[in-house]
């Protein structure tokens, strides 16, 4: 499984960009989630520090601060990292760009061997290229890797017809198709990432991270959230 969290579940009251208390609570849902047995892998976004697409709209800026972005994604990844192994849990990060000893080079074989070991891994940097989200690269590691689903931890209990924290009347899905999410422009990720899921059959599941024990029921295949696949 490769589960996409995002930057602001490692934040804190105050204004902290990475809280302790955050990332340990963090971690530990992750790990009850692999104490089931399962391979986890783990995308990690940055905007609890910084957002790349909204610090500048194009050009050259845009791409600096894509990197920005990028760079800020290994601070949580090694955040998290430390957290797990306090637990006792085996962990790596590993980067789609060059880091030196900080985090290991990204290769998705020795990924596989990882998983296989039962370490959990943690990607970061993306997918090391400006212009692509953390969503996309949450797919692009999810088809390299053959995983069985991509879950994406969100701050609401799945997908709904509008924003469901300004709309009390607001719909949620219990499934919905990738063409779905194209045609009725529901934002759960970017098209790049629909659009990879939906070519390699992944399901896509999105749910409450706030939860206690959701990351462990959505790795065990339990129906929670919205679950998106089929009709290409």
């Amino acid at each position: 499984m490769i589960l996409k969290v995002s930057g602001e579940a490692l934040s804190g009251e105050g204004g902290k960009p990475v809280s302790r208390s955050s990332v340990r609570r963090l971690a530990s849902e992750i790990k009850a989630a692999a104490d089931t047995g399962a391979e986890i892998g783990i995308v990690v976004g940055a905007g609890n520090i910084i957002r790349g697409s909204s610090t500048a709209p194009g050009g050259a800026a845009r791409v600096s601060a894509d990197y920005m972005g990028m760079v800020a994604t290994i601070v949580n990844g090694l955040a998290l990292e430390s957290a797990l192994e306090e637990l006792g849990q085996k962990t790596t990060v590993m980067s789609a760009i060059p880091c030196g000893r900080a985090a290991e080079q990204y290769d998705h074989r020795l990924a596989d061997a990882h998983l296989a070991a039962r370490k959990i891994v943690i990607f970061v940097a993306g997918t090391g290229n400006p212009f692509f989200s953390t969503d996309t690269a949450a797919a692009l590691r999810a088809a390299e890797l053959g995983a069985d689903a991509l879950l994406k931890a969100t701050k609401v209990d799945g997908v709904y017809d509008s924003d469901p924290v300004e709309n009390p009347n607001a719909t949620r899905f219990d499934e919905l198709t990738y063409r779905d999410i194209v045609e009725r422009e529901l934002g759960v990720m970017d098209l790049t990432a629909v659009t990879l899921a939906r070519e390699r059959e992944l399901p896509i599941v999105v749910f409450a991270l706030a939860e206690p024990g959701n990351i462990a029921r959505a790795v065990q295949g339990d129906v929670i959230g919205t679950r998106v696949k089929g009709g290409k």
